[in-house]
C-alpha cells in the first residue's frame, strides 16, 4: 500500500483483523487471499526496528486484541461448519455411518469426535 508521495503505508493491525473477520464471515475468499498476501508482505518488511517502532507495533497489537479474539471465534465457527459439511458429504457418499447412539446425539467419549 502506498500513500501519496510514494511513502509506504502501514495499515493498522486492528483494521486488518476486522477486514479478515468480515471477509471470513462472508466467505470472501478473494479478499481473504488479498489480506493474507498483505500480511505476508508486512511480515517480510519487518526488520530491525527502533524502540519507537516496536512500541507503536505493540500498541497496535494491544488495540487489536479484542478484534483478534472475534476473528478467532469466527475462524473456529468456520472450521466447525466445514467439519459438518465434510461429514455430510461423507454420509451422502456412503463413506461414513453413524451408530444409532450417535444419531440420537449421544456422544461416545472413547471414540472421540474430532473437535479437538
Amino acid at each position: 500500500m502506498q500513500e501519496p508521495g510514494g511513502v509506504q503505508a502501514s495499515p493498522e493491525l486492528k483494521e486488518l483483523v476486522r477486514e479478515a473477520s468480515c471477509a471470513l464471515a462472508r466467505l470472501d475468499t478473494t479478499r481473504l487471499v488479498e489480506l493474507a498476501l498483505s500480511c505476508e508482505a508486512l511480515n517480510r518488511g519487518l526488520g530491525p526496528m527502533s524502540a519507537n517502532d516496536r512500541g507503536r507495533l505493540a500498541k497496535q497489537a494491544r488495540e487489536a486484541s479484542a478484534d483478534m479474539a472475534v476473528f478467532a471465534r469466527v475462524l473456529e465457527a468456520t472450521r466447525a461448519n466445514l467439519s459438518v459439511i465434510e461429514r455430510l458429504r461423507e454420509l451422502r457418499a456412503g463413506r461414513l455411518e453413524y451408530s444409532e447412539r450417535q444419531a440420537r446425539g449421544e456422544v461416545d467419549a472413547e471414540a472421540g469426535h474430532g473437535n479437538d
